[in-house]
């Protein structure tokens, strides 16, 4: 399906998807296609929901059925212009689990862990800004603007681009980097080839570092983004800057940070303790009259 492939590439580029989002979708229609071993094109609402039905019985995630199907319900409205194919086609709900967070003393260990200085410094800078994985990949030495204090987005989720902070520490920490690594313009963290670094090689890394940090939580990229808001909102940063920072485009998002953060929660004053506190109150004006 080679014409029907570069269709819903371009279509899918034409509305700002991200790279992992194209890989995805596309994946799924191919995958879509091989089950029925015929072009989607022949296929019609009953092929979609035998489909459907079969992804649920090979016992996948819910969040994988799902963007297997979303990837199939965009190819028919969008690339084929057929959306009364999928008009009714029922999506699984995901059970929305709350993300790992890490210490300082978890984050500290796992950054002591990371083998090499280019990794040290890819993940600090992570933990340091809230980058997302392929934006930290394709972050560019020009990105750096230490009159102005922030770094330049410029390949972010959908194509959007942001500023994010530049501590006089992290600053410090790029220019030992930047000495030391010589790193290939324009990436500041260059691949083999000389292109941007590819996200497997940090991802495999991270796997290394977990393990010898003896950290038993499930660790990604994504964890130290998390660690990044969570610990923000936990120095009193407000919801919004945080949500500014992220790249996020709906404030909800942000606000499942504040389910996860110990300290805000611990902070809260139960109502049991005012009402008991109320009690003594009177209990003492009912003596002194």
């Amino acid at each position: 399906m080679s014409e029907l492939r570069r269709r819903m590439l371009e279509d899918l580029r034409l509305g700002g998807y991200s790279y992992r989002t194209e890989e995805a979708y596309i994946s799924a229609v191919e995958a879509f296609t091989k089950y029925h071993n015929k072009s989607p094109a022949l296929c019609g609402r009953e092929e979609v929901r035998s489909w459907a039905l079969h992804l649920q019985a090979k016992g996948l995630a819910p969040s994988s059925v799902r963007t297997h199907l979303s990837g199939v319900q965009f190819f028919y409205k969008h690339t084929l212009g057929r959306p009364e194919v999928v008009a009714d086609l029922p999506l699984p709900k995901v059970r929305r689990k709350l993300p790992v967070v890490l210490s300082d003393g978890e984050v500290f260990a796992l950054l002591d862990a990371l083998e090499t200085p280019r990794m040290r410094m890819f993940f600090a800078l992570i933990y340091a800004t809230g980058l997302r994985l392929r934006e930290a990949c394709t972050l560019e030495t020009r990105d750096i603007h230490k009159d102005r204090g922030v770094l330049h987005v410029r390949h972010g989720k959908g194509g959007k681009e942001r500023f994010v902070t530049l501590s006089d520490r992290l600053y410090m920490l790029l220019r030992a980097y930047y000495a030391e690594v010589r790193p290939t313009p324009p990436w500041l963290f260059a691949g083999k080839n000389g292109k941007a670094l590819h996200p497997d090689v940090p991802t495999k890394a991270m796997v290394v570092a977990r393990r010898a940090a003896q950290i038993d939580k499930r660790v990604s990229a994504h964890t130290l983004r998390h660690s990044f808001a969570t610990h923000l909102l936990e120095q009193g940063t407000d919801l919004r800057v945080i949500q500014v920072l992220l790249g996020h485009s709906s404030i909800r998002t942000t606000t499942m940070y504040t389910h996860v953060s110990s300290k805000l929660i611990a902070s809260v004053q139960s109502p049991l303790d005012v009402l008991r506190k109320s009690k003594r109150r009177k209990r003492r004006a009912t003596s002194t009259d």
